[in-house]
């Protein structure tokens, strides 16, 4: 095989990795669930949600939420996962508003 084959290849190689690696990004899900209960003490759990966008919970809003995915969520009030006293979730650990406060209405994840 000539040298030229071989960087010829080689080159062409690294260009599929980079382009495999570009694309990988695409259709990622948070591995695990998160659950919540809303208002109504109805019970949802959401299995490896994608790590893309606002994801919206019950128009009631949500009481409690237990992150039990591999990745770090953030909580918001509103349903399009904006403005302010958002609250932070780590990965595999839950949260419960405090009474007298308004629900959880959206997430989003971090990743």
């Amino acid at each position: 095989m000539s040298v030229r084959r071989r960087l010829t290849t080689a080159t062409g190689v690294a260009l599929l990795t980079f382009a495999v690696a570009g694309c990988s990004g695409l259709g990622r899900s948070a591995v695990g669930t998160i659950s919540y209960e809303t208002e109504r003490r109805l019970a949802v759990t959401v299995t490896s949600p994608s790590v893309k966008g606002c994801h919206r919970m019950a128009p009631s809003g949500v009481t409690r939420v237990a992150n039990e995915s591999l990745v770090d969520i953030v909580l918001y009030r509103t349903r399009d996962c904006r403005g302010e006293n958002s609250t932070y979730l780590p990965s595999n650990s839950s949260n419960e508003i405090v009474p007298d406060t308004l629900p959880w209405r959206s997430y989003s994840v971090i990743h």
